[in-house]
């Protein structure tokens, strides 16, 4: 399995806060069956600030303890990077980069709202040939309420990651049933961690994709599997039309 979101980098964030925390959450996610991961630290969130330079080095330190101590994981560069104006210019100054180098950028939203300048950022993006990924869009206030503000964003060109908790219940019956529509309607393009730490934010992505398997089937089970290898691969992801039904929200709150 491929992870496109983690905090496995030492002493970088809220994630792993010693090299030997990482180092214990790359085992884990050896075990649940995971080959590589993205590293992608918190940027420019108003906590945190973790320039491309840096990341790179802390994850060629990380990638020279892994193979010294024969743990068959590789970690990629990444950031996840909070919405903000200045965005595409620090682009330009090579601050920020997407996942890997790829055509993909990790970009989060602040937690009760969606920015007004979003699309004009997304379009930008595009026009640079990056395509958004959206990260945990349902814990987003202003999605959870109102679904229909990232099937916009999707129709725009943009793309979204659940995190494995949401869809394996971790975060509550609430968000677990959200988690599980957007996978349902194509809303959602990738499942992966948010690892932080072992304990109440581990990988847990194989027990997410035995959820989404029993759940909806093993064809979505391989739909996530494939876009997540090809952000590594650098390739397109598959695309489904995307939808959301008319539906009286209060049926999934019960």
């Amino acid at each position: 399995m491929i992870d496109i979101h983690s905090h496995i980098l030492p002493g970088l964030d809220d994630g792993a806060r010693s090299l030997n925390e990482s180092i214990e959450m790359a085992r884990q996610a050896v075990q649940q069956g995971i080959h590589k991961v993205i590293a992608t630290p918190h940027h420019a969130n108003g906590m945190y600030q973790n320039e491309l330079l840096l990341v790179r080095q802390s994850v060629l330190s990380l990638n020279t303890e892994l193979q010294q101590q024969g743990i068959p994981l590789e970690v990629y560069t990444g950031q996840e990077i909070r919405m903000y104006r200045d965005l595409l210019d620090d682009l330009d100054r090579q601050l920020i980069e997407t996942l890997d180098g790829s055509g993909y950028m990790l970009i989060e939203f602040p937690s009760g709202s969606i920015p007004s300048y979003t699309s004009e950022v997304f379009h930008e993006l595009r026009i640079n040939s990056i395509t958004p990924i959206i990260a945990h869009p349902e814990r987003n206030v202003e999605i959870t309420k109102n679904p229909e503000k990232l099937l916009e964003l999707v129709e725009e060109g943009a793309l979204s990651q659940v995190t494995a908790q949401s869809v394996s219940g971790g975060f509550g019956k609430s968000i677990q049933a959200l988690s599980l529509e957007l996978c349902k309607h194509h809303l959602a393009h990738f499942i992966a961690s948010d690892a932080h730490n072992m304990t109440n934010r581990p990988f847990g992505l194989a027990q997410a994709y035995q959820q989404l398997g029993d759940k909806l089937g093993a064809d979505y089970v391989d739909y996530f599997q494939n876009n997540a290898e090809s952000v590594i691969n650098h390739t397109s992801v598959q695309l489904n039309k995307p939808q959301w039904p008319k539906r009286k929200w209060f049926h999934f709150w019960k």
